[in-house]
């Protein structure tokens, strides 16, 4: 797959209407024709990757999250940690979107198979090399 795979299906967890219009926009100024799904949080984000709640599952289920770290009703942090505990998503690329540059918050997240750490609003110079060497792989 490459980042003009639109089979390739990515699910953005992210708040703000703002970054969300800027990541769309990036998408499209980079050529990433990957789908993108967005949801507000991440119960939202759970509800989408299971199929629960009356939410229709995501299907393909994504190959990567875009997950920003500050969200209302379950921060990315706590979003994490539950996919990351089911043998299912423990491998599943996740890049970290964050406001917020604190070494206690970029350390918070190690040990969770984080693919990258990037604060807002997101560099796309910076983030697509990682992005698509990733996505390559698939």
């Amino acid at each position: 797959m490459s980042i003009s795979d639109s089979n390739l299906h990515v699910l953005l967890v992210e708040d703000d209407a703002i970054d969300i219009k800027y990541i769309k926009y990036g998408f499209s100024e980079y050529g990433i024709k990957n789908t993108l799904t967005v949801v507000g949080n991440g119960v939202e984000a759970l509800d989408k990757i299971y199929g629960r709640n009356k939410v229709a599952k995501m299907d393909p289920s994504p190959k990567v999250i875009i997950l920003d770290n500050n969200m209302p009703k379950m921060n990315g942090l706590e979003f994490l940690k539950i996919l990351r505990s089911d043998p299912q998503f423990s491998a599943l690329t996740v890049f970290i979107l964050s406001s917020s540059g604190a070494d206690r918050d970029m350390k918070a997240v190690q040990g969770l198979n984080v693919a990258g750490y990037f604060l807002k609003p997101l560099d796309f110079d910076a983030f697509l090399p990682l992005y698509k060497s990733i996505v390559d792989t698939f």
